[in-house]
């Protein structure tokens, strides 16, 4: 296989027809959703669909026994998992966290056999919309504990999170994802406070996120799926899944070289053997213009797979085809799951290895900055929905139109290059005020050492030029900045803050939270505002003899103001900002303005 694979992926390139009419027969109305006509189905049938308990089975799942047209609520969902732990002795059950609302989440442990065995974690429910991966999880958890299925526990035990987002699961609803096939009753994909769960693993705010960053300290998973369902395009595969790219992109190179090839190699064949259509994750650049491409990306540790890549968690999130019929994309979900403790058990030491290797490695860079590249990886085959297009008279513009067939075609994969790199330090330093980052580097696993008293040191320490605040995301005012400037500096660290050693398993995650520069840095999340603030303010009566004082005795400060004055007319048209323009470059200008409050210990310093 080679080692592109995950790369190389693409789209049909959809020529025009000249019919401008459209045949609104050609697609199909939800019966649940009012006025949304969605895309014709295929029709399709797998060796998967022996999986469906009959009816009057005792253990027939809800959503099974409801012909997969909804997903049971949160109280029916945990009432038949607690039937189904009290009738085997291979599963228990567990509160890892609460919700915003007081929901518990709850985890289900599947083991059999010694103890200490590693842990395959599946998580369902994040965007709780997407809500395939708990219902395939209830028929999997059912197999494995009462049926023919208890050999998946040989080799590790299955830890299943049901329902993440447990708050927006309950804010159930037709009208939640029109544009997903089933169920009739989908959950909201972010949290009551707002938050998307997948954005949230770095800072950590809801009290979800917490739950599950411990959840994942304390089991320390070999594989962690994180179920979803896509949004976009209509294509023909079924089950698509990604994790952090190949190569360049990585931050753990031996998880991902696994990943790209052990773990495709065994569940790809077997998603197949079970009638579905596997394929690494499409991401068009431009839906309504796919012969742009594919884009292949970086990932932050926002992200479940991002934050995976820079804990060294091996982190798979699986994307079930919203187009496709629920009973389909369940099945497939089941599929899916399965194939990957299988693969995972069979090829367990060299998982570990890999683990292993990430774990001990300590990279020298940290990329900050990417950009999308001008020419593409490559152009390579894929399974596409056959389509055309007419000239919609409701949006004025051509629109497409899916067809029931699909097609192969071809089309480029535009990946990005590495624009801005930081060299971590040898540690960093965070003052004890800082208890909100201390705290999520609790959560977050990362080692630190705390002083017992106060300490003078000369660290490299970075102050923002032309901050900028926004865009609002999940809850928080984003902080971006025109410049980042190094410099030593001399300072008294007080008793309570802590050092940050980057030589520890997870501390290439301590640079992606505390480099100031990095896309997903803890400043980038606006977890120092009080930077922002400028103390030391003068009266007018003191400020303007001493302005005017500095301009009379320093030719150079005064050649500086005339050039500011010539080049922006709205500073010379405001006397305080001109007045707090000579307070900034006195001996009374606030020394922490725009100073990043954590330092940095370099070599040699």
């Amino acid at each position: 296989m080679s080692p592109l694979y995950p790369l190389l992926l693409s789209l049909a390139v959809i020529q025009p027809t000249p019919d401008p009419t459209p045949n609104v027969n050609s697609s199909a109305q939800d019966p649940a959703r009012p006025h949304v006509v969605l895309p014709p189905v295929m029709p399709w049938s797998g060796r998967s669909e022996a999986l469906i308990a009959k009816p009057g089975d005792p253990w027939i799942t809800p959503a099974e026994a409801n012909g997969f047209t909804a997903t049971p609520s949160y109280a029916e969902t945990h009432a038949w998992i607690d039937r189904l732990v009290a009738a085997s002795p291979l599963l228990s059950r567990e509160v890892f966290g609460r919700t915003s609302e007081g929901r518990a989440l709850y985890a289900v442990r599947a083991h059999r056999g010694a103890a200490g065995k590693p842990v395959v974690l599946i998580q369902a429910g994040i965007h709780s919309g997407e809500i395939d991966g708990k219902d395939a999880g209830l028929m999997l958890l059912r197999d494995i504990a009462l049926r023919d299925k208890a050999d998946l526990l040989a080799q590790v035990d299955i830890v299943f999170v049901p329902i993440y987002n447990a708050d927006g699961h309950e804010r159930a609803s037709p009208y939640n994802r029109p544009n997903q096939r089933g169920p009739n009753n989908p959950g909201e994909r972010s949290t009551p406070q707002g938050i998307n769960l997948n954005r949230d693993y770095a800072k950590a705010d809801a009290p979800e996120t917490q739950g599950m960053l411990a959840l994942l300290l304390r089991l320390d998973p070999v594989l962690y799926l994180d179920m979803h369902v896509s949004d976009g395009f209509d294509h023909g595969y079924d089950v698509t899944y990604t994790f952090a790219a190949w190569g360049t992109y990585t931050q753990s190179s031996a998880i991902t070289a696994w990943l790209n090839g052990s773990f495709q190699a065994g569940v790809d064949p077997f998603v197949r053997r079970m009638g579905h259509h596997p394929h690494f994750y499409p991401s068009a650049i431009d839906e309504r213009d796919l012969s742009k491409g594919l884009r292949f990306a970086s990932e932050g540790p926002r992200y479940s797979t991002g934050y995976g890549d820079h804990a060294r968690i091996p982190t798979v999130l699986v994307e079930m085809h919203c187009l496709k019929p629920y009973r389909q994309r369940v099945l497939g979900a089941y599929a899916m799951m399965e194939g990957a403790i299988r693969q995972t058990a069979r090829d367990l030491p060299a998982l570990r290895a890999a683990i292993a290797a990430d774990r001990a490695a300590r990279p020298d860079t940290l990329t900050v900055k990417w950009e999308r590249r001008t020419t593409p990886i490559a152009q390579v085959p894929f399974t596409a929905m056959a389509a055309e297009r007419y000239r919609s008279p409701a949006s004025g513009e051509e629109e497409l139109r899916y067809l029931a067939r699909t097609e192969e075609t071809r089309v480029p994969v535009i990946g990005q290059d590495a624009v801005a790199q930081v060299t971590p330090p040898r540690a960093w330093w965070v003052p004890a005020s800082a208890t909100a980052v201390i705290s999520r580097l609790d959560l977050h696993g990362i080692r630190y050492e705390r002083i017992a008293a106060p300490r003078e040191m000369t660290l490299d320490r970075v102050r923002l030029s032309e901050p900028r605040l926004g865009p609002v995301t999940d809850g928080r005012v984003m902080l971006s900045a025109g410049g980042f400037h190094h410099a030593p500096e001399a300072a008294l660290w007080r008793a309570g803050s802590i050092r940050v050693p980057y030589d520890q398993p997870r501390g290439l995650l301590a640079a992606a939270l505390l480099e100031p520069e990095a896309v997903d840095s803890l400043l980038a999340w606006g977890f120092f505002p009080e930077m922002l603030q400028a103390d030391g303010a003068m009266e007018r009566y003191a400020s303007v003899p001493m302005a005017e004082a500095m301009l009379a005795r320093d030719p150079a400060l005064k050649a500086a103001f005339e050039d500011r004055l010539r080049h922006d007319p709205a500073f010379a048209a405001d006397g305080a900002a001109r007045l707090a323009w000579f307070v900034a470059r006195s001996p009374y200008a606030d020394d922490r303005h725009l100073l990043y409050p954590i330092g940095r210990e370099v070599e040699g310093r």
